[in-house]
């Protein structure tokens, strides 16, 4: 039987270093757990990096600096082989929040002195003992949001500063799973998907619950970013999430995803980007906007029997938002004139 614990451990062991390292030795963290061709993909305003110096100075210290101390609180840990690439790679999936004091300016966000919870989701690709690849969301509308600088109109959901871990709190997969429950999450997480490209196909936007239900449990919960927001049962997360979005974008198309694994109950992916779309006016509040822009997301499942439970999400909202033509950070930057 396949199991990851080797990876695993390496991520555990590099996490456990990269936390408790000072500014000055997070370089030598990095060096000592990643390759020499290593690949960092992260968020607007960061993007690519392969020098991971770039990547401690421009994300890593920033952070720190405004957010003291740091604790990683993570809700979710499992890895798997990559279904995208005829399973050659091996993945670790680590998501939660990362809590601090938000006591110094991020990002041009004014601190608030107060508690504030980064929500993040990181793959990481491990080769040969390194880590070749990773793919690190996070949050920074809900920041803003939980800062009371947010800007942007109501969201269709409900706005949340910390979202819940699973419902049955076993989401941290540190010992070896059946791989008979793997695959059948993952046949799961794919049928699903090709349900929703078959609607971007057929130009549906209001399909019935009972297409849903097909691979959702009827009292499903979808854990969306800020700017969207949270929903609760088909029905609920219908009218709050997928009706507003099928109707308000149009000219969808799916480029894949950069990796997809199960393990046990749980999976998820990222594409970069996995979808494009046309703003037809009302999705986020912006006007219509005839020019394709591109969506780099990242969703995390948990199975429950044979459907899916609950699903959280993570889109790069900011990077989304540039396309469209408004810089939400720069102009953040500009109002509370920060440099």
């Amino acid at each position: 039987m396949i199991n990851f614990q080797k990876e695993k451990q390496i991520i555990r062991n590099y996490y456990n270093e990269l936390d408790q390292a000072s500014d000055d030795h997070l370089s030598k963290v990095l060096s000592k757990y990643t390759s020499s061709n290593y690949h960092w993909r992260s968020m607007y305003p960061f993007g690519e990096e392969q020098d991971i110096d770039q990547v401690v100075n421009q994300f890593w210290k920033p952070l720190r600096h405004a957010f003291q101390p740091i604790q990683r609180r993570e809700d979710f840990f499992f890895a798997g082989l990559n279904d995208c690439d005829g399973q050659k790679s091996t993945w670790v999936v680590s998501a939660g929040h990362l809590l601090g004091l938000f006591d110094k300016s991020w990002l041009g966000i004014r601190p608030t002195g107060k508690m504030v919870f980064l929500r993040y989701a990181e793959f990481h690709c491990v080769a040969e003992n390194k880590i070749t690849q990773t793919a690190l969301f996070f949050d920074i509308l809900n920041v803003m949001y939980q800062a009371g600088q947010y800007p942007l109109p109501p969201m269709t959901g409900v706005a949340a500063a910390l979202y819940p871990a699973p419902k049955t709190h076993d989401g941290l997969l540190y010992q070896p799973q059946d791989p008979q429950e793997s695959a059948k999450t993952l046949a799961l997480i794919k049928r699903m998907a090709d349900d929703l490209n078959l609607l971007n196909k057929s130009g549906e936007d209001r399909c019935p619950p009972e297409f849903l239900a097909q691979t959702w449990h009827d009292d499903m919960i979808w854990y969306g970013p800020a700017g969207i927001g949270a929903s609760y049962t088909i029905p609920r997360y219908q009218k709050q999430h997928q009706y507003p979005f099928r109707e308000n974008l149009k000219s969808k198309v799916f480029h894949g995803h950069v990796a997809r694994l199960t393990e046990g109950n749980y999976g998820g992916f990222f594409g970069w980007p996995n979808l494009s779309n046309c703003n037809k006016g009302g999705f986020l509040g912006l006007p219509t906007r005839n020019k394709s822009a591109s969506m780099k997301i990242v969703d995390l499942y948990r199975r429950s029997g044979e459907k899916l439970a609950e699903n959280w999400i993570y889109i790069d909202m900011l990077d989304y938002l540039y396309q469209q033509g408004l810089d939400v950070l720069k102009r953040l930057k500009e109002l509370n004139q920060i440099h």
